[in-house]
């Protein structure tokens, strides 16, 4: 193993160490993530964790004795829903962050070394992998524009 080779894999393992450590604290503050909803007439509030369970209902007032039950159930179903898409969205942006990761790992552990030229027959064996280098093209092209 060469010095360069040695050194890119270093390099690696401590990029992977940080984006674990990432990985942890962002899935420690989703498992107490919480989205709240009032609806419109502040009648009622809904309140959904993470995975989109039920957290709690709370009603704000008795106005929902007098809806009919259809309406009652309609009203709820939406304020659950708009929750759900609410700590959703906010779970999404929270990963997103960590999209692409095994690429660039794999990009600065071997672009550019023996070890990549080696792999190179083998990856473009693979299936999917004309797409894939066409986005990884258009990803450059992008970057370089700025």
């Amino acid at each position: 193993m060469t010095s360069s080779l040695t050194e890119q894999i270093e390099q690696a393992m401590a990029e992977l160490q940080e984006q674990q450590t990432r990985m942890a604290e962002t899935a420690r503050e989703l498992q107490s993530a919480t989205a709240t909803v009032t609806s419109k007439d502040r009648m009622v509030t809904a309140k959904v964790g993470a995975q989109g369970q039920v957290v709690s209902l709370t009603f704000n007032s008795t106005a929902y004795r007098s809806m009919a039950p259809a309406q009652l159930g309609a009203l709820l179903t939406d304020l659950l829903n708009e929750a759900r898409a609410e700590i959703g969205d906010r779970v999404m942006s929270s990963m997103s962050s960590f999209r692409g990761i095994g690429e660039a790992l794999r990009a600065s552990m071997t672009d550019g070394t023996e070890l990549d030229e080696l792999l190179a027959p083998l990856r473009s064996m693979r299936p999917g992998f004309d797409e894939e280098q066409a986005r990884r093209n258009r990803q450059r092209q992008e970057e370089f524009r700025g």
